[in-house]
């Protein structure tokens, strides 16, 4: 059993490279005063969103990203802090950069790098998908790396959880736009159907410039939004994770037997990670 803080953070993400990172050292500095374990970012928190800050990597500030994933790696060993950091990745030759996260180690090491496996239309015109899930254990709890439309494959959560996941740090980018929407109605619902249905933990990040279609949230295992931010407004919440808490899980009983497409009731039998073993 475990506990991690997490600090989840939001901010008017831009194409300026320097503000963005401004921003993110500042929230790097307040989740550490409020003694959190690890700051989550939002998708392309750093490098800003291509096809929405900027059209095209023409011009694009390569060494300034490069300068400022180093300050924000610094600042991460002084301060002795996780930091889950959007960015963009180059590739070589004529490959689209990655949209992805770099999962940076209180060491101010990159760990491991998540690329959205699943990008949106709009998305491969700037973007190379990725085609693998990244797990890092921090502090005892093993977390899971998943970006913005990666949201609409279940299967992707299902295979976290096959993993053993139980933390997942989701980034998003659903910003900007002209007012309520789609997103406004479904993401938070989404996200609190994959945490219930997974029983695992998330913390699902966006970024906060106008219009910000929702606000960031904190999600608990039986589904429930423990916390969230402010709409349109930059902030940081500090939520724990508690691998001892004993949470309603409706699907425990069975879950490991759909898993294994057997998708009818038949006996009971024991989720070995299951907290409440019955239910509707």
């Amino acid at each position: 059993m475990a506990k991690l803080k997490v600090a989840t953070c939001q901010f008017s993400v831009g194409a300026n490279i320097r503000r963005n990172a401004a921003q993110m050292k500042k929230q790097i500095v307040q989740a550490k005063k409020k003694r959190a374990d690890v700051v989550h970012f939002s998708e392309t928190a750093l490098s800003g969103y291509a096809g929405t800050d900027y059209k095209t990597w023409e011009g694009f500030d390569w060494d300034a990203l490069v300068e400022e994933t180093e300050a924000i790696c610094e600042l991460a060993r002084q301060k002795k802090i996780w930091v889950i950091l959007g960015s963009a990745h180059r590739l070589t030759g004529k490959h689209r950069p990655h949209n992805s996260l770099y999962a940076i180690g209180p060491n101010g090491k990159i760990v491991d790098r998540y690329d959205k496996c699943f990008c949106t239309g709009g998305d491969l015109k700037h973007y190379s998908p990725g085609d693998h899930l990244v797990t890092l254990n921090i502090k005892g709890v093993k977390c899971g790396l998943l970006i913005c439309y990666d949201v609409r494959f279940p299967e992707l959560y299902r295979a976290y959880y096959k993993k053993g996941v139980q933390c997942l740090f989701d980034s998003f980018y659903n910003a900007r736009s002209k007012g309520p929407g789609i997103h406004t109605t479904i993401m938070r619902v989404s996200l609190q159907a994959h945490a219930a249905t997974n029983y695992f933990w998330i913390s699902a990040n966006n970024s906060s410039g106008y219009y910000q279609s929702w606000q960031s949230v904190f999600i608990q295992p039986d589904g429930v939004i423990a916390a969230s931010l402010k709409r349109n407004q930059a902030g940081v919440m500090v939520n724990t994770v508690n691998t001892e808490m004993k949470l309603y899980d409706a699907s425990s009983a069975f879950r490991e037997r759909s898993i294994k497409g057997i998708l009818h009731s038949g006996t009971l039998v024991k989720d070995k990670r299951s907290r409440n073993r019955t239910g509707l």
